[in-house]
């Protein structure tokens, strides 16, 4: 009797199992970043027209915990996480910078008009290589910066209120590790 039928069967289980066990216990927001504990790569941007001086590694060096975000004109999950931003802005919880990525100056500009500008500062990565340093999937992340500019975490996607609780206010709160 042959057995050859079979490897195609356990192949396919194997792959079954994984895709499972990918599905029902990981979670895609959990991307590690591979620049966790390291300096923030080395950028220096121009400011999104109108909104402030420019960006660049030094200032995420503040002597505590910053956020930078990364954003869009064009990116809707921005919109639904930028009522967030503003209000850690307005309640002074955090200083954020914001990395506006492949997008048009006119665009961001507007955009930050219309909706509000929660950003110390912002720069404009036109071209996504700053981004690409980063690591950036897409956008909207946020990465959260150590007081000695070393990037502590990064949360894929919009800022949800657990990663508010779980992740940015406990660091904020003085756990910076």
């Amino acid at each position: 009797m042959r057995f050859g039928f079979l490897a195609p069967v356990l192949t396919f289980a194997v792959i079954a199992a994984v895709m499972a066990y990918a599905l029902f216990f990981l979670d895609p927001k959990e991307i590690p970043t591979e620049l966790a504990g390291k300096p923030a790569p080395e950028f220096k941007l121009e400011a999104v027209p109108n909104h402030g001086p420019g960006l660049e590694t030094d200032h995420l060096k503040k002597g505590k915990v910053t956020l930078l975000n990364v954003f869009a004109s064009w990116c809707v999950a921005c919109l639904a996480e930028h009522p967030t931003l503003m209000d850690l802005k307005k309640n002074g919880q955090v200083e954020i910078f914001g990395l506006n990525y492949k997008d048009q100056p006119a665009a961001a500009d507007k955009w930050l008009n219309k909706h509000g500008d929660p950003y110390t500062r912002t720069g404009m990565d036109r071209n996504g290589r700053v981004g690409i340093n980063f690591g950036v999937y897409g956008v909207p992340e946020t990465f959260i910066m150590g007081p000695d500019g070393k990037i502590l975490d990064k949360i894929i996607g919009p800022i949800t209120e657990e990663d508010l609780k779980k992740k940015i206010l406990p660091r904020l709160a003085g756990n910076n590790s």
